[in-house]
């Protein structure tokens, strides 16, 4: 009797601890498709929209529905791009092999993107502000301001690589990583924007 009595109470048990998890499961779940969801619209009104969600979708938990953070999000995976490209940049310009004028366009980039680093970790720095300063405007407006001129200065860096001079191999890989930089940066400077406008 009593070994059926301890059988049935670990069944209980059991069959309690299933619950719960499958309650905790259930909430997760439901959870994440709302996170994901929200970045998913909100990319939806950017330019490159799949870049967007697949570059954003991983801080779903911590963006949750806010626009504000979701644009400080975008800023961050900007940035953190921008900085991996430049080092790989830099090294690629040191390779043997490379033609002068590849090795110029290559410094030329190098020094853009730092420009562009500058202005998108600045951009981050101003987005912090905003909880302890009462003007909205003026700090989204330097916020605007700094991703356009990150946006100009890899536009910049693009065109370098445009020359049929250059080594296709290298033109092909620094382009689409500066291409990769830009369009996250276009579409950080889309939900900057959305952001701002909520607040107009």
């Amino acid at each position: 009797m009593g070994r059926s009595s301890a059988l049935a109470n670990l069944a209980t048990t059991l069959l309690f601890c299933l619950a719960i998890c499958s309650y905790t499961i259930s909430i997760s779940s439901a959870q994440t498709p709302t996170d994901t969801r929200f970045i998913r619209t909100s990319c939806s009104k950017t330019t490159y929209p799949r870049l967007c969600y697949t570059s954003l979708s991983s801080h779903a938990s911590l963006v949750q529905t806010s626009p504000k953070l979701l644009a400080g999000a975008a800023l961050t995976v900007t940035l953190d791009k921008a900085r991996s490209t430049s080092a790989m940049m830099a090294r690629l310009s040191r390779a043997r092999g490379m033609k002068p004028r590849e090795v110029g366009a290559m410094q030329d980039c190098i020094e853009e993107l730092s420009s562009s680093v500058d202005e998108l970790r600045r951009s981050i720095d101003e987005m912090g502000q905003l909880k302890r300063s009462s003007n909205f405007g003026l700090i989204m407006n330097d916020v605007q301001t700094w991703v356009s001129a990150a946006l100009t200065d890899e536009n910049t860096c693009s065109d370098g690589f445009a020359g049929s001079m250059m080594n296709g191999n290298v033109k092909t890989v620094v382009r689409n990583e500066i291409l990769t930089i830009a369009h996250l940066t276009s579409n950080a400077l889309a939900l900057i924007n959305r952001y701002a406008s909520l607040h107009g």
